[in-house]
């Protein structure tokens, strides 16, 4: 029940009325019983620095950030964290003695499939692809098994191969997030020789510098495909509503590597037409809906300043609301 004493969270862009924050985070404020309430507000970009002014002015405790105000909102903020600004965007800001501070939880999100979880099996995933942590006694007898977390054989990342799609700002929270899993080689794939470069030169003075990326046109895709054991897509191929399109064609696909990882940004459709045809070659299929959970888990963290968010209750609520149960 919100009430005078009632705390305010929230979510900003432009537009923001698709934004699946409110229903995650609001399930979870309630399930802890805690006096917040989680509301998207609409912020037209020429009125970004009113509205940091404003949210000062009642209060506001923190919030997410969408499109278009990632970039924009950092030299608005007191302070932001190394992730950041390596990334070069923030997602989650939170109030301080300093004033506005932002981060970046995009890359905890990303990563937490990824991770051995022996004692919080993944819930998340479509429904007729293996979720990667999680059995499934519906699946298919050709499918590969469940797929426990960490790299391909092991939680050790140190000789693994990864190999993403597009060079937007998606990809760059997936290129620091490999480069924390300690991935041997990180090759970004691109349509633009010239932005491609301008990509990885912007990570050699980076607050996280990553000294094993290598960028690469689509003309190398095939090739590099057979080697990957991570293929990860953040390009908006796929998406709904042009469900039935990959990035990826039939042929590169064929080439992926039974038990390798394919990782997709996007979590609508559940599944994407990308990870079907991967998990048809033998390959394990990851969706964005994880990703999408975890990153507002970290940032419910912060915000309520607690180790302890119901990961479970969230991801519950999205899948409901996207209508996967």
């Amino acid at each position: 029940m919100i009430q005078g004493t009632t705390k305010l969270l929230g979510v900003i862009g432009h537009p923001v009325t698709h934004s699946l924050s409110p229903a995650m985070h609001n399930a979870a404020i309630a399930h802890l019983g805690v006096d917040f309430v989680y509301l998207p507000f609409p912020v037209k970009p020429e009125d970004l620095k009113a509205a940091l002014a404003g949210f000062a002015a009642i209060d506001l405790r923190g919030f997410s950030i969408t499109i278009p105000h990632k970039q924009a909102i950092l030299p608005l903020l007191s302070e932001v964290s190394p992730i950041a600004r390596a990334i070069g965007a923030v997602n989650t800001v939170y109030r301080t003695d300093k004033g506005w501070c932002g981060t970046n939880t995009d890359v905890e999100g990303f990563l937490a499939p990824l991770q051995p979880l022996p004692n919080s099996p993944y819930e998340g995933g479509a429904k007729d692809v293996i979720s990667p942590l999680e059995n499934d006694d519906t699946a298919v007898e050709s499918s590969p098994p469940p797929y426990e977390g960490g790299a391909r054989g092991g939680s050790d990342w140190s000789q693994k191969v990864a190999v993403i799609l597009g060079n937007g700002g998606a990809a760059r929270a997936v290129v620091a997030g490999c480069a924390q899993l300690g991935c041997a080689e990180i090759h970004v794939v691109g349509r633009s020789a010239q932005n491609l470069a301008e990509f990885q030169q912007s990570w050699v003075n980076s607050p996280m510098p990553v000294q094993n990326l290598q960028v690469h046109t689509w003309d190398n895709l095939s090739m590099l495909i057979s080697q990957a054991d991570l293929l990860v897509n953040t390009t908006p191929v796929g998406m709904h509503p042009h469900g039935e399109k990959s990035p990826v064609s039939a042929a590169a696909l064929d080439r992926i590597s039974a038990g390798a990882i394919a990782y997709d940004l996007i979590y609508t459709p559940n599944p994407t037409q990308f990870l079907k045809d991967a998990q048809q070659r033998g390959a394990l299929a990851i969706d964005g809906l994880e990703m999408l959970v975890q990153q507002g888990a970290a940032a419910l963290k912060i915000w309520l300043d607690t180790e302890s968010v119901p990961v479970d209750v969230m991801r519950q609520a999205l899948r409901q609301h996207l209508g996967l149960d």
